[in-house]
């Protein structure tokens, strides 16, 4: 696994020189979540180890050159898989899209802002959520920094909301926060 990550960014660096030439970006996303108790009608505590499998198209090239919020737009397709720590080893995994801004105007760390959600098939045992089907709805933002040409560490802090919206009862949501970390590879 080391061998095709380390060839993977090797490759990458061949064929991108700066961020402004990626059209795509795959990232690999780990980190903590935790559900905030007493936030919204969130009762239940759940801390979680998450794994995420993103892909991003950029859907500009820079906009807005010279201010402060130059960047570009990009989309986001991710695959997550949540295992919930402290209720033995049930999971949550579903599916994400998500619309980005990755501002470009600073030359070695790139920041970002991102929103959207998508499905997602809890089976954590808990009678208070109502379904497995769930939807979650996120916000966050982050930065990249970069280790190679083509290659970027990624610092993430999002908002994660998940809940039945109302297509079941009872429907307690969980609010939480996440913590990432993660390498992106520029193509």
């Amino acid at each position: 696994m080391i061998t095709a990550l380390i060839t993977s960014s090797a490759l990458a660096d061949d064929h991108v020189k700066t961020t402004a030439d990626a059209r795509y970006e795959l990232t690999m996303l780990t980190g903590y979540g935790i559900t905030h108790r007493g936030f919204g009608e969130t009762r239940s505590q759940v801390q979680t180890w998450d794994a995420i499998a993103r892909l991003g198209w950029y859907l500009s090239g820079d906009v807005g050159k010279g201010s402060w919020y130059q960047g570009r737009h990009q989309l986001l397709v991710e695959l997550p898989y949540h295992l919930a720590v402290d209720h033995g080893g049930r999971s949550m995994v579903g599916g994400y899209l998500l619309g980005s801004w990755k501002f470009t105007s600073l030359n070695h760390v790139k920041p970002y802002i991102f929103a959207g959600g998508g499905p997602v098939y809890v089976d954590l045992g808990l009678p208070s959520m109502g379904a497995k089907l769930n939807f979650s709805y996120q916000g966050g933002t982050g930065m990249q920094i970069p280790l190679g040409q083509a290659t970027m560490l990624n610092l993430e802090y999002r908002y994660h909301h998940i809940s039945n919206a109302g297509t079941a009862t009872p429907n307690e949501p969980l609010n939480s926060s996440k913590i990432l970390v993660g390498v992106s590879w520029l193509y």
